[in-house]
């Protein structure tokens, strides 16, 4: 099952570095989401991702969007990631992989030669009403931040 542009999110419910269980309908009504999962915590790509989404920040929020992460990273790997790069937004665990694979992000990939399973990098924009609006599947980490502030700018402007 793959979510598709237009439809319901998904619903899901996980611990985040807040200490807390978050979940999608806990924005409903209130916030669109930039859903973005990602493969590993400290690792370059991940975090000049995770960078670049705070510097935008700021620019988010005053658009009613609020940020989270996805990773099958633990708390405690969350929590250093956090702490080393002053990120603003809550990162989930997905450990089991079950919200990766309800957004058809968990796939075979290949690296080197080997074939193993791994999140695909991907970031997706859900509104208020929790429909998903828009996605950006196999992202590459430079200026995609932009293009989604871009993207959310143009979408709901007042």
């Amino acid at each position: 099952m793959t979510v598709k542009q237009y439809e319901q999110a998904p619903a899901f419910q996980l611990p985040a570095s807040n200490g807390e269980n978050v979940a999608l309908s806990d924005f409903l009504g209130e916030k669109h989401i930039i859903l973005y999962f990602y493969p590993k915590d400290m690792t370059p790509g991940c975090t000049t991702q995770a960078c670049d989404f705070r510097d935008r920040y700021e620019d988010f929020s005053e658009l009613d969007v609020v940020i989270l992460g996805i990773s099958p990273d633990p708390l405690e790997r969350h929590e250093k990631f956090i702490e080393k790069h002053g990120l603003p937004f809550l990162l989930l665990v997905d450990e089991n992989h079950e919200v990766a694979k309800k957004y058809g992000v968990w796939q075979l990939k290949k690296n080197f030669g080997k074939e193993y399973m791994g999140i695909v990098r991907s970031t997706f924009l859900i509104n208020k009403e929790g429909k998903l609006i828009q996605e950006w599947r196999n992202v590459r980490v430079k200026g995609h931040v932009e293009k989604a502030l871009e993207f959310v700018k143009e979408t709901f402007k007042s």
